[in-house]
């Protein structure tokens, strides 16, 4: 499984791109088998300069094999939580939409 990071309106950051593909792994590993990739979309929504509630945004798309993409978001404050947030809602997606198919 494949975790791919991209940065919109955040600068780019070791720590947090780690830190994205350790809610992934933790999250997703169960599933690796099934899934191809992961994008991970990072975004500020007013940019870095400035800081404000909810405007911080992860999106995140998974590519299971053989299926239709799925992906889901969360917005907070805290990246790092909003991340967090983001990888369990995709286990939980993922989840349902393979117990459905079995």
């Amino acid at each position: 499984m494949l975790i791919q990071v991209h940065f919109d309106g955040i600068n780019k950051s070791d720590t947090i791109d780690q830190f994205a593909h350790d809610q992934g792994e933790q999250h997703l590993t169960h599933m690796a088998d099934r899934i191809t990739r992961v994008e991970v979309y990072l975004k500020d929504e007013n940019g870095s300069e400035k800081h404000a509630a909810d405007d911080k945004s992860c999106t995140m798309e998974a590519r299971p094999a053989g299926r239709q993409p799925l992906a889901v978001d969360h917005k907070g404050d805290n990246l790092k939580q909003v991340i967090s947030e983001t990888a369990g809602k995709l286990e939980r997606a993922l989840k349902r939409a393979f117990e459905r198919a079995n």
